[in-house]
């Protein structure tokens, strides 16, 4: 199949429950847990352990309705908004927040992130206590939340999302400018994304993804005026052919004043 012919994220829609089975369930044929749970739910928590990146507000900005991403954050922030393109996301993940019958079930990747001695029931409370505000937003507006006015952001926490809403080079500049809008001063930028992808598949729908590698993401942080603190790379182990990632990759930045 011609990748041009592949589903947009942001404008074709997506089936939010059907990537959160694929990719993030606790099934035993789930095979992305390594790099889809594993992976971001390790790397952020060594970060944050570090102490450095906390403040009043997290903006999350990331594909889908996953909510992993936040674990290690409600330690550090007083405020978590979630910003979703589309209604399917947006409802989901509220379902979620209010404890609704029906919601995704996030215990085992809760599990994952607590120590041994932790209870994963009390650190969903606290996610759901940090998370204010879900929030619709758009691409191509000035101000992406409009009518809203976001406060500047403390951190800004992006799992996926460029990879997938990008046609081109150009627009990852575009796009990822604009996120750093979203920042104070000095702020911190947390990027999750895939390497040398060009597809995922949910359901029958195969999905476009950006492709790029590690000096790219690197190069074009740099050029948008980031220090990068930190960069792991996790090469792909598990066979699937849902998608064709190479790698998984961890960015953790902040915003020089």
């Amino acid at each position: 199949m011609d990748s041009s012919n592949y589903k947009l994220y942001h404008i074709h829609g997506c089936d939010s429950r059907g990537v959160l089975e694929s990719y993030c369930s606790d099934k035993p044929d789930m095979v992305f847990r390594d790099d889809t749970l594993i992976f971001p739910i390790e790397n952020l928590k060594r970060t944050f352990q570090l102490g450095h990146i906390r403040g009043d507000i997290l903006l999350d900005l990331s594909a889908g309705s996953v909510i992993h991403l936040l674990y290690s954050a409600c330690e550090f922030f007083k405020h978590i908004i979630v910003l979703k393109l589309n209604d399917r996301c947006i409802l989901e993940l509220k379902r979620w927040v209010d404890t609704r019958t029906g919601a995704f079930h996030w215990g085992h990747a809760a599990q994952l992130h607590a120590d041994k001695e932790g209870k994963s029931d009390k650190l969903e409370v606290k996610v759901r206590s940090a998370l204010q505000h879900v929030v619709k937003f758009d691409l191509e507006k000035e101000n992406m939340t409009e009518p809203i006015d976001l406060p500047p952001a403390d951190c800004i926490i992006s799992g996926w999302l460029l990879d997938v809403i990008c046609k081109d080079q150009e627009d990852y500049i575009k796009y990822l400018r604009k996120f750093s809008k979203l920042l104070k001063p000095g702020g911190n930028l947390i990027l999750i994304g895939c390497l040398e992808a060009t597809y995922y598949t949910v359901g029958k729908d195969k999905m476009h993804v950006f492709r790029y590698n590690e000096e790219f993401a690197r190069k074009v942080l740099v050029g948008e005026g980031f220090v990068i603190d930190r960069c792991e790379v996790k090469e792909r182990t598990n066979i699937s052919d849902l998608t064709d990632y190479k790698a998984l990759i961890f960015i953790a930045a902040h915003k020089e004043k």
